[in-house]
């Protein structure tokens, strides 16, 4: 059964950088180095945190995630309902959040294990 695109499963994947979520002053300090407007630290900054959070879910739940940030991408959402709601411990704010969210999505896909185009 597929599921509808959901904006706040996205929020739910990204909380590992959101300040709520306080209980790893060295995870908060990984975050803080990395220029995640550098294509090349942030792949680094989701291979240590998010890729170790998205293998954990179901292969049904991956594919959720994939397919909700595809939709939005499609849509050209700017994705404000994902980053206007948390404060994170990034150490500058997201310049292109439809970028950021490109990057996330195509490094989803290689820990899933779709990375080939299947469209």
């Amino acid at each position: 059964m597929k599921r509808k695109p959901s904006m706040s499963i996205i929020r739910g994947l990204l909380f590992t950088y959101d300040i709520e979520n306080t209980d790893d002053p060295e995870r908060e300090r990984l975050i803080a180095s990395k220029n995640i407007n550098n294509e090349k630290e942030l792949i680094e900054l989701f291979d240590e945190l998010t890729k170790p959070e998205f293998l954990s879910y179901t292969k049904s739940e991956q594919e959720w995630f994939i397919e909700s940030i595809e939709h939005y991408l499609a849509i050209d959402d700017n994705f404000d309902a994902a980053f206007k709601t948390m404060a994170t411990y990034f150490s500058e704010p997201v310049t292109n959040q439809q970028a950021f969210m490109r990057v996330l999505l195509e490094c989803l896909k290689q820990y899933n294990g779709t990375h080939k185009s299947q469209k």
